[in-house]
């Protein structure tokens, strides 16, 4: 009943083709140039903000228009670069205050000689109109993820068909122009507005995607592309959630042994796998009593998902970890949940627009039973992530706007590109990388040896910054021997526990990480 529901929802909108990406528009639009202002923060004093207009459908350049918030570090350097372009990921992701953090990152000799420029993408934030389907969809306490009976499962199907109905219902005229080609014309139309021939392009995460299908679409607008973490556009993007749970499953156990590593600190026990057995049972208890009301199954897998993307969030949850393991004390569980994972206006409206792109970008299956037994058979060997994930997508089944199909990235025309990848990444595993460094010509592969965070260059790895200032300041490149990889560095130590005398991890990483945010 609820799938025919959906049915009728989908037929009621009008949906643009299922053709890849939107259909290809002269150079009609021309945007006015920024009118920049100061917008300085604290921590980005210099950052200066400003908006540009763009078309809503790129097909029809004298149609509706939409407003995109963009943000700017400019140069300070007599020698100039261009606009250095940076983006977060997400999709969904806020990049305006990601251009104050790469420009103060970078080392400044380098940063003077561009105009670092954020912005958010259609949808996001600051542009207008921006999405919010389902104000509260996050609150908590939801169902336990795990589908361990009809009731359940129902119960998180009606959830996201409500989702997926409710953003049919109130962005009808714009969900058909939410998607990664929409944004990538976006892109060149800042590109134009900026008064530049070219741009140079950093993206982080769901980034690279973005970065990739620019430079597709774009080639002889491109002058230097780094990717960062790296979408595998082959899987975009069912086949691609699948491999993550694998990743993240094994990223989660990584934490385990730490965990157990540390057992001076936790008092936790040595064995990775009782740790393990202790975090199940957590949650198990946390099903059946949520922790202050708030944590409860689903909760508590969202507040230690962020540890799979970066390592240093693993002394928080692992200090709410022990505290109830072993004392049933819940105030830190709480807390961390309230850190990491709560939701807030911000997030719903990420959420609205990764659910937008993801489900307009690709193909999904339309069939519920087809989720239900990839999903089962992934979470037998890897259930830590498995069902939370399958549901934070599973509008997708049921979106009311016909798919596109991918964007085809591989690209013969381009300048060298420098690839950043690290090998235990559960968020963009490592084949990705591999795979994107074989789809662009000329491209070069820097792979971090051990690294399992998602988001690696700015965040304290000198070696990588060294490949990547050298690439931004003269366009050099790796060249490595033959193999998958044309320079490796070694990771950076895991953090130490809080009570440590140990150096903390690094300010810059958790900043940056701050900015990336999670899924995406």
């Amino acid at each position: 009943m609820l799938c025919g529901a959906a049915v009728v929802l989908a037929g009621s909108l009008t949906a643009a083709p299922a053709e890849a990406g939107t259909p290809r528009a002269p150079e009609a639009f021309h945007a006015a140039k920024p009118a920049w202002k100061k917008c300085g923060t604290d921590d980005f004093p210099t950052l200066q903000c400003a908006s540009v207009r763009v078309p809503l459908d790129h097909a029809d350049p004298g149609g509706r228009k939409i407003t995109l918030a963009l943000s700017r570090v400019p140069h300070t350097a007599k020698k100039y670069q261009g606009p250095l372009l940076v983006n977060p990921g997400g999709p969904g992701g806020s990049g305006l205050a990601l251009a104050g953090f790469v420009a103060s990152a970078l080392p400044k000799r380098v940063a003077a000689e561009y105009d670092v420029i954020g912005f958010d993408p259609r949808g996001v934030g600051a542009s207008e109109p921006a999405l919010d389907c389902a104000a509260g969809h996050f609150d908590p306490v939801r169902p336990d993820p795990v589908p361990t009976s009809p009731e359940v499962e129902r119960a998180n199907l009606a959830r996201v068909q409500a989702f997926a109905a409710a953003c049919g219902r109130r962005y009808a005229n714009l969900l058909p122009y939410i998607d990664t080609a929409s944004t990538v014309r976006d892109m060149d139309v800042i590109r134009r507005a900026l008064g530049a021939k070219r741009i140079n392009y950093f993206g982080y995460s769901y980034g690279t995607y973005l970065g990739a299908v620019y430079a597709k679409l774009f080639p002889e607008r491109v002058r230097r592309l780094v990717l960062d973490s790296v979408v595998d556009p082959t899987g975009v993007w069912y086949d691609t959630n699948l491999e993550q749970d694998h990743a993240f499953n094994d990223r989660h156990r990584a934490f385990m042994a730490w965990v157990a590593e540390h057992d001076a600190a936790y008092g936790l026990g040595t064995d990775p796998e009782k740790v393990e057995a202790a975090w199940y049972a957590m949650r198990a208890a946390l099903k059946k009593d949520p922790a202050g009301g708030k944590v409860g199954a689903a909760e508590l897998e969202d507040t230690f998902i962020p540890g799979g993307y970066y390592n240093g969030y693993w002394p928080y949850l692992a200090e709410s970890f022990s505290a109830y393991a072993k004392r049933k004390d819940t105030g830190p569980l709480v807390r961390a949940y309230e850190n990491f994972a709560a939701s807030d206006a911000a997030a719903d409206n990420g959420f609205s627009v990764y659910s937008a792109v993801e489900c307009r970008d690709a193909v999904w299956p339309g069939d519920w039973e087809q989720w239900r037994k990839d999903n089962w058979e992934v979470y037998e060997r890897a259930p830590f992530m498995t069902w939370n994930n399958a549901w934070y997508n599973a509008a997708c089944a049921f979106w009311p706007v016909e798919p596109l199909r991918p964007e085809r990235v591989r690209n013969g025309k381009l300048p060298p590109a420098l690839l950043f990848q690290a090998t235990d990444d559960a968020a963009t595993p490592y084949q990705g990388g591999v795979t994107v460094h074989r789809l662009l010509a000329h491209s070069s592969l820097v792979v971090e040896s051990g690294g399992g965070n998602h988001g690696i260059t700015l965040s304290g790895n000198a070696c990588l910054d060294r490949h990547l200032a050298a690439y931004l300041t003269d366009g050099t490149v790796p060249r490595g021997g033959g193999g998958e990889a044309d320079a490796v560095c070694a990771a950076l130590p895991d953090p130490k526990p809080l009570t440590s005398k140990a150096a903390p991890s690094s300010a810059r990483g958790s900043t940056l990480h701050g900015l990336l945010g999670f899924r995406g």
